[in-house]
């Protein structure tokens, strides 16, 4: 029995209609749709929602990977319903004299230190907020998945070194910093 899929997923206030093997929920954000694949059922009691196996489906392949598959599809339609009730943040920090970042519109224009901005045009799904100084970015969105690789996106434009600290990085992430070089005597 998987340990991640057999804990029931609390509602809240989105509400949840089952149709086959399609589930079809509505919340304060966003509403949309999630596909069970066959091995699963979905049931709804006292405004949670269960996942079970179902074994008239089950075939001898599936039936080995059924606990990785019920937990998967478990953790993933929680992360639908959850967004669709509040949305997911994310922060990110950028360090370095001069560094910073300014939001246009859907459009975010980074200034990381090279010869150029960098500009980066913002899915309609995620919003971003930057202070005043430019150096603490908040990014929102209702899909876990898309804010997460928005975020490693901007990242990757410039990460942080472990010798200045310079770049930028995930408000809740240590650098390691290592020491320079050193004079020998």
């Amino acid at each position: 029995m998987s340990k991640i899929g057999r804990k029931p997923i609390d509602l809240g206030s989105v509400t949840v209609e089952l149709n086959g093997q399609n589930i079809d929920y509505k919340g304060k954000k966003v509403s949309g749709s999630y596909a069970l694949p066959e091995a699963l059922q979905a049931q709804v009691a006292d405004n949670k929602l269960q996942l079970v196996v179902n074994h008239a489906k089950l075939d001898r392949k599936m039936s080995r990977d059924i606990n990785r598959i019920w937990g998967l599809h478990r953790a993933l339609l929680a992360n639908q319903l959850k967004g669709a009730n509040q949305e997911f943040e994310r922060k990110l920090e950028i360090n370095g004299l001069g560094f910073k970042a300014a939001l246009a519109g859907s459009k975010a224009t980074f200034t990381l230190g090279y010869t150029h901005k960098i500009e980066y045009d913002l899915p309609k799904e995620v919003s971003m907020e930057i202070d005043r100084t430019g150096q603490k970015l908040t990014l929102k969105s209702y899909n876990k998945e898309l804010l997460g690789h928005v975020c490693s996106q901007i990242r990757a434009m410039r990460k942080p070194e472990p010798y200045k600290g310079t770049g930028i990085k995930y408000a809740e992430e240590v650098i390691v910093r290592k020491a320079g070089k050193t004079k020998a005597s």
